[in-house]
């Protein structure tokens, strides 16, 4: 039976956009049914309660219910009894669960996770006559255009990888049902986010980090052979430290065009999607991006001071079919091919109803403190590999950069 506290299901839970919305919704004092899933060693609730540990709200356990689920299974793989309970009792779905790889390899996955998986999630919506069904989608279903990105459904077939597709796809097949089985719908579609801007404090590392993480270990490997090697290897590629500290490494960067990247903060799609949720009643389409556009060159000078390193140069057009590449550009340009599309992105998106709903909320220019703070706890937490560890070992981390 519902009650007058709203209760949220939730899928996506353990990962980076779901997790800050759970903690939100928690301090809300709304009660969440988790849909995730156990990891070998851990289970759905012990991976849920050292997440909340990190937000530091570990005693409001108490108003999330922990499912193991399985999208690919008639009544997710749960007792008739267990389903017909968790239908009876949620109100709301927020479905955040989805697979965010880029390559073309993983297609197959990605198809059968952020397509395939929606029957049976749309079909608990409707049997549990639920108020609203809050997808989270990406700005990026636009696909490849020149065009204004509106707030309304895909209509192209061109997309620059198969998560883009298979986002659009989902889109589409969501609101089909919806409007069919008379649910309302709320589609969120956040840019490319980053850590919170306040603190840089983050749970995942891709995106925006990969190519930077990159570009550190390139310099690494250069500095360490610098420093114990006699500079062995740097010498051939002109590698070398400067007077001033700064490691001069070139490396070129080969873009199709011009372009800038759209950068949101964690903490302001957590804010927007709050406001998004308690103000619309009767759905719609919402753009969460960034009217302040961060250059690539930005972010290269960014990185420059912050990490003391000199001799990285954008281009823009293609390579020479014969030209020389050294071993750390070579090594480089591997690491960000997929992300290349987003490092010269032109595409522009409308905000009409996100900032009807929210106030013309915007989020912050992505500032140089602000990378620092992201980039300096990434750095604390060796990219997410010790993110857990105790909080009072990372400062250390930091004098890496140093």
């Amino acid at each position: 039976m519902k009650t007058d506290t709203q209760t949220y299901l939730l899928t996506g839970a353990t990962g980076f956009l779901g997790s800050h919305l759970m903690a939100s919704l928690l301090k809300k004092g709304y009660r969440i049914i988790v849909f995730g899933r156990s990891k070998s060693n851990e289970s759905l609730q012990q991976r849920v309660i050292k997440l909340l540990q990190w937000f530091g709200i570990e005693y409001m356990i108490k108003n999330v219910e922990c499912v193991d689920y399985d999208l690919s299974k008639n009544m997710f793989g749960l007792e008739k009894s267990n389903y017909v309970r968790l239908a009876t009792i949620t109100d709301s779905i927020i479905h955040c669960a989805s697979d965010t790889s880029f390559a073309e390899c993983k297609r197959e996955k990605v198809i059968e996770s952020n397509i395939n998986g929606l029957a049976e999630i749309l079909k608990f919506a409707s049997q549990a006559h639920v108020k609203h069904f809050y997808y989270i989608s990406t700005a990026y279903v636009a696909g490849i255009t020149e065009n204004i990105c509106k707030e309304n459904l895909p209509l192209t077939d061109k997309f620059t990888n198969v998560y883009e597709e298979s986002k659009a796809h989902a889109e589409n097949i969501i609101a089909e049902y919806c409007e069919t089985k008379s649910i309302r719908y709320s589609i969120i579609r956040p840019s490319i986010v980053y850590g919170d801007s306040s603190n840089g404090r983050s749970l995942k590392f891709n995106a925006l980090y990969f190519p930077l993480k990159s570009l550190k270990f390139v310099r690494d490997i250069y500095m360490n052979d610098l420093k114990n090697n006699g500079g062995k290897k740097s010498e051939k590629c002109g590698i070398h430290i400067n007077d001033q500290g700064y490691i001069k490494l070139p490396l070129s960067i080969y873009l199709p065009k011009q372009g800038a990247l759209n950068l949101i903060p964690v903490d302001y799609f957590v804010n927007a999607t709050m406001e998004i949720i308690a103000k619309t009643s009767s759905g719609g389409i919402f753009h969460l991006t960034n009217h302040a556009y961060t250059k690539l060159e930005t972010i290269i000078a960014y990185n420059e001071q912050l990490m003391m390193m000199k001799g990285v140069e954008l281009i823009y057009g293609k390579s020479a079919e014969n030209e020389m590449r050294n071993p750390a550009e070579e090594l480089f340009e591997r690491f960000i091919e997929p992300y290349r599309p987003y490092l010269s992105d032109n595409r522009i998106f409308e905000r009409v109803n996100t900032d009807l709903v929210t106030d013309k909320m915007h989020p912050p220019e992505f500032t140089y403190e602000i990378f620092k703070n992201c980039m300096e706890y990434a750095i604390s937490v060796n990219w997410g590999e010790s993110i857990f560890a105790d909080e009072n070992m990372k400062s250390q981390h930091v004098k890496e950069y140093s």
